[in-house]
């Protein structure tokens, strides 16, 4: 393949037409172009998607979820079985977290990873154990930390000094003990946009290793805080670098920080922590062509870097956990969308005039905000017939009253793309529907399952008499 205007790939059709393959690495791996021209997903054509759930949808590849999951798994198994530790794989449900998604984690032997009281809710529904869940967040409310201690939750991840205290004292309450993490900042940089990376010390999330006025850290000052409070059980230590991420070096560097931290801690108080997490943040492939971050090479040397600081520290190995979310569901799911307007704008810039097609969609920011918020480059296709015509520079945009709501800032697409067209657009499945709103009072889409030729609804679409419920008038 080869590049046209504005870097975009120009071959208009670029999914495989059988199995994946590099050409269609933004797709999951039941996704199939028939030589009909139409494609499949799980061996259900989109035709027959579209005609029985509508659009938008989203569709999720049941079964390259769980290949994902367990890929994930089993390549941070036996990585740091090699090295003589364990680890936990914690599936991050915020990339997308329904009652089938968890089921689906839990079944692949993954931990469930939930950022609020209200994805708590979803795991729990799905029949999570509490031990297997890890509740995260900035500002829990009560209400979300008595949740989490009455669900038994397996790790609280504090994120605060006021929050120990809280976490301590609800705790104390209920006479219980409440295994915590502290997450802590490390000073690694790692990612895509700055909205997404999230170890630098200028933002919301963690405590500093970086000492202080007083020369202690603010993350040493909540590690020993949390050892005195008889109602806290200090389980380990939290790092989380950033999202997005293509290379394994930032989570090497972090680890190095953690463990140190760890050490060091061991040193001033006796007590040396069990378990460090090295949260997520996996990179996935959003273009043709683009690399993701494997499971197997990564966790290798992630493995081999963490035993590599231990041995150099003297401390013995600590039990790891990971946390991948949009690695596992991202390219299991796509969004299908129908064509509405076509229109060709001409457009002027310091490299000259050229036409650029603005291709409108039944959908919008309000199912992808990502484009929108973080200007994030997806890959789509007209999937629902073959076209021989001529492929143009195109851009997907929705039907919002935005002018930037962009649903694919640049494509190539086949100069015949018309209204009623079936349009597919890749790696969607993490933090599509999680991110979803009702701007315009559009409501959103159901979240489909696709399994070895048949459909089911995860999550219904939403209608107009849900949203005129919520209003009382």
């Amino acid at each position: 393949m080869s590049a046209g205007a504005e870097g975009v790939t120009t071959d208009a059709a670029v999914l495989p037409t059988g199995g994946p393959g590099a050409a269609g690495a933004p797709w999951s791996s039941g996704v199939r172009r028939r030589p009909d021209g139409e494609v499949e997903v799980a061996g259900v054509g989109v035709t027959a998607l579209a005609a029985e759930h509508g659009t938008p949808a989203y569709v999720l590849d049941e079964a390259d979820f769980r290949a994902r999951a367990r890929a994930y798994r089993t390549a941070f198994e036996a990585a740091f079985a090699e090295v003589g530790t364990g680890v936990d794989v914690y599936y991050a449900g915020k990339a997308l977290l329904t009652v089938a998604v968890a089921r689906w984690a839990r079944s692949e032997g993954l931990c469930v990873d939930t950022a609020s009281g209200g994805e708590l809710a979803v795991a729990l529904r799905a029949g999570v154990p509490g031990a297997a869940i890890g509740l995260h967040g900035n500002n829990k409310s009560d209400a979300e930390i008595t949740a989490a201690l009455d669900a038994g939750v397996g790790r609280i991840i504090v994120d605060s000094l006021v929050e120990v205290e809280r976490v301590a004292d609800l705790a104390a309450e209920r006479g219980v003990v409440a295994p915590v993490m502290v997450r802590v900042t490390t000073g690694v940089h790692a990612g895509g946009h700055e909205y997404i990376s999230t170890a630098h010390e200028d933002q919301k999330f963690g405590l500093s290793v970086a000492a202080g006025p007083d020369g202690t850290s603010p993350a040493t000052a909540a590690l020993e805080a949390v050892v005195a409070r008889p109602s806290l059980r200090l389980l380990g230590i939290h790092s989380h670098i950033g999202s997005q991420i293509l290379e394994p070096s930032g989570f090497e560097a972090a680890a190095r920080v953690v463990l140190r931290l760890r050490a060091d801690l061991a040193a001033r108080t006796g007590v040396l922590v069990d378990e460090v997490d090295l949260g997520g943040g996996y990179g996935i492939a959003y273009l043709p062509g683009e690399q993701a971050l494997e499971p197997a090479p990564v966790a290798r040397e992630i493995a081999a870097s963490v035993a590599s600081v231990c041995a150099e520290l003297g401390t013995p190995l600590p039990r790891i956990s990971v946390e991948p979310g949009r690695a596992v569901v991202g390219p299991a799911g796509l969004t299908l969308y129908t064509v509405g307007t076509v229109k060709p704008v001409t457009v002027s810039d310091d490299d000259g005039t050229f036409t650029r097609l603005y291709v409108s969609v039944d959908g919008g920011m309000s199912d992808n905000i990502r484009p929108a918020l973080y200007g994030a480059d997806y890959h789509a296709e007209v999937v629902g017939r073959a076209s021989a015509a001529e492929p143009v520079l195109a851009r997907v945009v929705g039907k919002h009253c935005e002018s930037g709501d962009i649903v694919v800032h640049r494509v190539m697409l086949p100069g015949d793309v018309r209204a009623g067209d079936l349009l597919a657009v890749a790696a969607t499945g993490a933090y599509g529907r999680s991110m979803a709103s009702n701007y315009n009072g559009l409501t959103r889409p159901p979240v489909v399952a696709a399994v070895d030729g048949t459909s089911r609804v995860l999550v219904r679409r939403e209608t107009l008499d849900d949203l005129l419920g919520l209003d009382l008038g």
